[in-house]
């Protein structure tokens, strides 16, 4: 377990399951000096079809467990959380419980980026059922650009080809096509798709080839029309905690900053090492722990 210490302490990043790697990945990339712990609730992934009050009680679980590992600050690294649970954890257990400490999602940040690529403010969210459902990203993108038009389409099917490994295989193929066209059908116009699931990175070549190719046949660039852009958040992410860190130097301050990261999840660590390969550059070493 981290070695406590109540005035300095790492990073914390948290995900139901192993695509906030590909978050905590972008920022280790962008700010490596700090020390990190990540969290995967990998026992009771995934977190997109559950209720909005069982995502709650899950994520303030982990949040209380990297609070006590001694994380000043928290990235929720799961769009599932930070679309069910971050506002209520920001609003009425920070403020009570833990009022020097710092919860922040992934949603907002990666709707900032859209006023720097997107033309035509016509944007389509591929994500979980539980996000799309939230309509969080909806919802934040018209605060920010209220003369967007924003169409969701859910993608049962991702994280699950993502997590079995079959994300660069040909059977890959039919589901990422058939998502783009259920999408792509709601909005022609689309300029900019943001991928609001932290597993979707991986299949981003996959998602490039079929856009080309769905693009091509609606005659799109035809037209004059730019390709279609993709949102992945991990750069995105990164980019966002260190803008913060500079603005919030009370909390700078409290990080460590020894280059250092630790894994911990609710599953077996061993099968925690083995997954997180999919995500991660390196070879690493896995923690048990409880959350429940």
């Amino acid at each position: 377990m981290p070695i406590i210490n109540s005035e300095m302490g790492p990073i914390g990043v948290f995900d139901s399951g192993y695509g906030g790697l590909t978050i905590l990945e972008g920022i280790r990339k962008r700010l490596p000096q700090y020390s990190y712990i990540y969290l995967g609730d990998n026992a009771r992934a995934p977190y997109g079809t559950r209720s909005f009050d069982v995502v709650y009680e899950f994520t303030l679980q982990a949040v209380k467990k990297l609070f006590s590992f001694g994380c000043p600050l928290i990235i929720l690294g799961c769009n599932t959380a930070s679309a069910k649970a971050l506002r209520t954890i920001q609003q009425q257990y920070l403020p009570l419980h833990a009022p020097d400490r710092r919860v922040l999602g992934v949603i907002r940040p990666t709707v900032e980026a859209i006023g720097s690529i997107s033309s035509t403010r016509h944007i389509g969210v591929l994500a979980t059922e539980g996000t799309i459902k939230s309509e969080s990203y909806k919802l934040e993108i018209e605060k920010l650009y209220p003369d967007s038009t924003i169409v969701g389409q859910a993608c049962p099917m991702w994280v699950s080809l993502v997590e079995n490994s079959e994300f660069n295989r040909p059977g890959a193929d039919y589901f990422v096509k058939d998502s783009l066209e259920k999408l792509l059908s709601q909005d022609p116009l689309i300029d900019t798709i943001i991928l609001g699931c932290t597993h979707f990175p991986l299949l981003l070549d996959k998602i490039n080839q079929q856009l080309n190719n769905l693009t091509t046949s609606l005659n799109r660039e035809a037209g004059g029309r730019a390709p279609i852009q993709v949102i992945s958040q991990g750069e995105y992410i990164a980019t966002s905690l260190e803008d913060y860190l500079k603005r919030h130097p009370e909390i700078n301050q409290r990080l460590i900053q020894d280059g250092t990261c630790q894994y911990f999840t609710s599953e077996s660590p061993t099968k925690f090492r083995e997954c997180a390969s999919l995500f991660l550059n390196e070879d690493i070493t896995a923690q048990h722990v409880a959350l429940a």
